[in-house]
């Protein structure tokens, strides 16, 4: 007979379990003061910068903004995009952490993201 066999043993005798330092409660720590973090694009609101377009804050650009002849009808998919009609023409401009498969487009007093590939881009 061996003595001392793991089966049916139920003393801890792992070195592991006797070296291990004790463990600090939390309550002994000083509190810190977490502060959230926005990441922020200086000039475009935030709600661009989120991914989330409210077409009414954004504001085109002083300079780079474009012509576009549309190539395809859109039909806008919620109240972000613009919709589209074959050969019309509407200005367009890109922002700053933008996907670059999207534009901004105006037409009128109306505005909203359009997809790249359904324009063609004019000097």
């Amino acid at each position: 007979r061996f003595s001392g066999t793991f089966v049916g043993n139920t003393e801890s005798s792992s070195p592991a379990a006797a070296t291990s330092p004790p463990a600090v409660a939390a309550a002994s720590l000083p509190a810190v003061p977490t502060i959230p973090v926005v990441p922020t694009i200086v000039g475009v609101p935030n709600s661009v910068a989120e991914g989330v377009l409210n077409p009414n804050e954004v504001k085109p650009p002083a300079s780079g903004t474009r012509r576009a002849r549309v190539l395809y009808d859109y039909e806008a998919a919620d109240s972000t995009e613009l919709a589209l009609l074959a050969d019309e023409m509407i200005t367009v401009y890109s922002l700053p952490g933008m996907d670059p498969d999207w534009l901004i487009g105006e037409r009128g007093n109306q505005k909203g993201k359009v997809p790249v590939t359904y324009l063609e881009l004019l000097s």
